[in-house]
């Protein structure tokens, strides 16, 4: 009896670990998107449809099982608006880094968010505003802010910053409507089952694409290792680790929590690529992890 409280707890900071996995991995995949682009020339969409297709097959190979079908036909139509808006999110985002460079995309991506989840959750009652809500909000922005915007501003004109800028918006609001949904996803079907039907909802949308462009699987093994990594590890893994964490997290430490995406992208471009860290670089990690484990604690303190 005297350990019963401390479940509620010990599955929050698990949740949390969880999230931060999921965006681990997710900035792996970082890098070898922009390789993808940079030196082999797929399109967004391209990468998008192959990576949700491999890790739906992933998903669907282990956590398939007989009643799956049943369980998600009475939630049908949010599966299947959860799924649009994963697809859209990662594609807005690519399309976004097409015309104006990777800096001010992922910042809009990334931060925008958390504040779109909180405001959301403190009007439905979900958060309480708090000294310590404020103070890791403020801090996780601050730091991404300060790991992103080192690679300076973004390529082209007015019209494609414009654009760009519109993309990465879009993104941001497709991600946080996601995180919303996502939880109650993960805690009815479960987090396997739930993450296979998101992603194959996500490969099915993005195979609609190659009515515009051309879905070409690579010729030579080095990019079809990389797509097999996507799919397997930054889709089908990180998606599950997400629901995972999503079923035993409130929405903001759940966004927060992901922004562990742009310091492991910035430390393995520092490890792998030879880009140095600056001074605000390091800063902003600090503040990242900072105010992540303030949710922690808190989210622990809220279970308690």
């Amino acid at each position: 009896m005297s350990q019963q409280p401390n479940h509620p707890t010990n599955a929050a900071r698990l949740g949390l670990l969880a999230a931060c996995g999921a965006g681990f991995l997710w900035g792996t995949g970082a890098l070898i998107v922009n390789v993808l682009i940079a030196r082999h020339g797929f399109t967004p969409e391209n990468i998008s449809f192959w990576r949700f297709l491999v890790g739906a097959i992933a998903l669907m190979a282990v956590f398939a099982r007989r009643g799956l079908w049943d369980a998600v036909r009475p939630r049908l139509g949010l599966v299947l608006v959860a799924g649009t808006c994963m697809a859209m999110y990662v594609l807005c985002w690519f399309l976004g880094i097409e015309r104006i460079g990777a800096s001010i995309p992922t910042l809009i991506a990334l931060c925008l968010p958390p504040v779109l989840v909180t405001l959301w959750a403190l009007m439905k009652g979900r958060e309480r505003l708090d000294v310590t809500l404020v103070l890791a909000l403020v801090a996780a922005l601050g730091g991404t802010v300060l790991l992103v915007l080192r690679h300076g501003g973004a390529a082209g004109g007015s019209g494609a910053m414009a654009t760009g800028v519109a993309f990465s918006v879009a993104s941001a609001v497709l991600y946080a409507g996601f995180t919303l949904v996502s939880g109650r996803l993960s805690h009815d079907l479960g987090a396997g089952q739930a993450a296979a039907c998101l992603t194959l909802v996500a490969a099915v949308v993005m195979g609609l694409t190659g009515f515009f462009r051309p879905l070409v699987w690579p010729a030579d093994v080095p990019p079809q290792a990389w797509f097999l990594y996507l799919g397997v590890v930054t889709a089908a893994l990180a998606l599950l680790a997400f629901s995972w964490g999503a079923a035993r997290l409130s929405p903001t430490a759940l966004t927060v929590a992901t922004l562990v995406e742009p310091l492991t992208a910035v430390v393995l471009a520092a490890l792998l690529l030879g880009e140095s860290l600056v001074p605000l670089q390091w800063l902003g990690g600090a503040l990242l992890i900072g105010s992540i484990w303030a949710l922690g604690r808190r989210g622990a303190s809220a279970h308690g």
